[in-house]
């Protein structure tokens, strides 16, 4: 059984490729305008870095945030059972899942596998990947670099608006304070860290009795992850490449 599983998000699409549910490959490329156009690119890319030929491919899945116009794939599934499978299948004793993209958070209750309980703030790109990359670029800051300054911070600065064009404002606003470049990106990560535990804490799951799993692009994000068990007061579970977790787990649907 060979199948590929695409996960089209609004930054990046991705795609895994299984063989008899052992991953073969996967690839990562940015989403940009063309949904369609990403995913084939996405598709083409992951069958290419290994010996299977595009007649061996059994099942196609799609998953994500334009996974209904994924022409390749015979079917869709929701990200949050995509992610539930994917993040399991690498991590089985996991009961919860957090997942920052780029345009929106979602917090998972799992049991083998299994979806219990969710959340998702799909209304407002407060405190996901478009978040930083604004806020980031109010700083004059690499997004690749803002993590880090967490670490550098001793004050973290208030930071009271959460909308993406506001809070933009308010850290140039801060900037012109004086308050320490640092400090502002250590109030923008307590801040989303703050969202995402209030999100995980209506679900119950920072009282789950078991490992939470942090996947999607931010969670390459170090001052993030370390903010989040802060906040959670645990220790969170990250794979090798978090942000192929719902490609994963399209691929795994049918397995």
């Amino acid at each position: 059984m060979i199948t590929v599983g695409i996960d089209s998000g609004s930054s990046t699409t991705k795609a895994v490729l299984l063989e008899d549910s052992k991953q073969l490959a996967y690839t990562i490329i940015p989403t940009e305008f063309d949904f369609v156009k990403a995913s084939e690119k996405a598709y083409f890319d992951v069958i290419s870095q290994s010996d299977v030929q595009e007649g061996d491919i059994g099942h196609v899945y799609s998953t994500g945030y334009g996974r209904k116009n994924i022409g390749l794939a015979e079917r869709s599934i929701s990200e949050i059972t995509a992610h539930a499978l994917g993040t399991s299948y690498l991590f089985p004793e996991i009961k919860g899942i957090i997942d920052i993209g780029g345009q929106d958070n979602k917090v998972i209750s799992v049991e083998h596998g299994k979806v219990l309980d969710f959340l998702m703030n799909d209304k407002c790109a407060a405190g996901t990947g478009k978040f930083l990359e604004y806020t980031a670029r109010a700083l004059n800051i690499d997004i690749n670099d803002l993590g880090d300054l967490w670490f550098m911070s001793k004050e973290p600065a208030l930071i009271t608006s959460m909308c993406t064009v506001f809070a933009e404002s308010e850290v140039i606003s801060l900037r012109t304070q004086g308050i320490l470049k640092e400090d502002i990106a250590a109030g923008l990560i307590k801040s989303i860290a703050n969202k995402v535990a209030i999100m995980a804490k209506k679900i119950n799951l920072h009282n789950s009795h078991g490992p939470i799993a942090f996947v999607g692009g931010v969670a390459k994000n170090r001052g993030i992850h370390a903010a989040l068990e802060q906040e959670i007061s645990t220790t969170l579970l990250i794979p090798p490449e978090p942000q192929i977790t719902g490609a994963l787990g399209a691929a795994l649907y049918e397995s």
